[in-house]
């Protein structure tokens, strides 16, 4: 299989510079590796009506392209459940019957972060299991063996991250990212994940998952998030962040592409043209704060 690399929006609405940023890092990094470079919509949760259709425009705009089709995660269930059904078969899974609330106020264990699964069901008898069962859904957790994992990422260098017993399958049925992004990478060859540098944490779980279901690891790279004046993650609250909303202030997507591209050190231009240019190990390594250009807190 042709080693690839990707991009896999959320369709909860229009992406924002921040995310098209992310979007243009990882085709450069594909390209420039030789890789083809895939298009996932990770629709399993949040999907809004309409919003893949804005955010493939969007893509386009700023001359992102992708090689083959775009995939679904709705159109991929058959894969999740036969990876679960695997793990359940040898004894890597369990039921839990716990609240969020109840995750969050139950003691951790030493040095885990807050919010970490302190494994509250994971010995419960099979009669306590039939108690909880007539009173609330169960979603299926993975039993983990280590309680972190190492991950090599080709701007952070070397990352150890906390690995719990985490979520397989929410229990409304729904497939919980870690174990979708895991399955779905491994099946479309993809070797290569560039994404924010928010989502690091969660790939030592990630990691770890794919080594129990016999997948290779991908190579990993988390680039730095765009940010707002205050330091805080850019969102749609920041005002004009949008191709649509910029555009209504006078901003075309080329001149957004621009804008990208010369925070990366690039020159102006096409993607194509920015590609000869371009070197893993020079992308900035801190966040990129975002001004709307013109405005007096700061210039683009």
């Amino acid at each position: 299989m042709t080693s690839a690399g990707r991009f896999a929006p959320s369709p909860s609405g229009e992406l924002h510079v921040g995310n098209l940023r992310t979007a243009i890092l990882a085709w450069l990094f594909a390209k420039s590796s030789g890789r083809t470079f895939l298009l996932r919509v990770e629709d399993l949760d949040r999907a809004r009506s309409g919003a893949e259709a804005e955010q493939l425009r969007d893509l386009q705009a700023v001359g992102v392209s992708w090689d083959s089709a775009v995939v679904r995660q709705t159109e991929r269930a058959a894969l999740y459940d036969a990876a679960i059904a695997r793990l359940t078969a040898e004894g890597r899974t369990y039921e839990c019957f716990c609240t969020r609330r109840e995750i969050q106020e139950a003691p951790s264990a030493p040095h885990a972060p807050h919010g970490a699964y302190p494994g509250t069901c994971r010995r419960l008898s099979h009669a306590e299991r039939e108690i909880r069962r007539a009173t609330r859904p169960a979603s299926i957790r993975l039993r983990s063996e280590v309680s972190e994992w190492a991950v090599e990422d080709q701007l952070r260098g070397n990352y150890v991250g906390v690995v719990d017993d985490f979520v397989l399958r929410r229990n409304d049925g729904v497939t919980a990212y870690n174990l979708a992004v895991v399955v779905d990478d491994a099946a479309q060859g993809i070797d290569q994940v560039v994404r924010g540098d928010d989502l690091l944490p969660s790939t030592p779980r990630q990691a770890y998952l794919a080594t129990l279901l016999g997948l290779s690891v991908p190579e990993y790279a988390h680039v730095p998030l765009v940010v707002n004046h205050d330091g805080v993650r850019l969102a749609k609250r920041d005002g004009a962040v949008t191709l649509g909303d910029l555009a209504a202030v006078g901003i075309p997507a080329e001149r957004v592409r621009d804008l990208i591209l010369e925070s990366l050190e690039l020159p102006a231009g096409s993607v194509q043209d920015a590609l000869p240019h371009f070197t893993p190990q020079n992308v900035p390594k801190t966040p990129w704060v975002w001004k709307l250009p013109g405005s007096k807190t700061g210039a683009a």
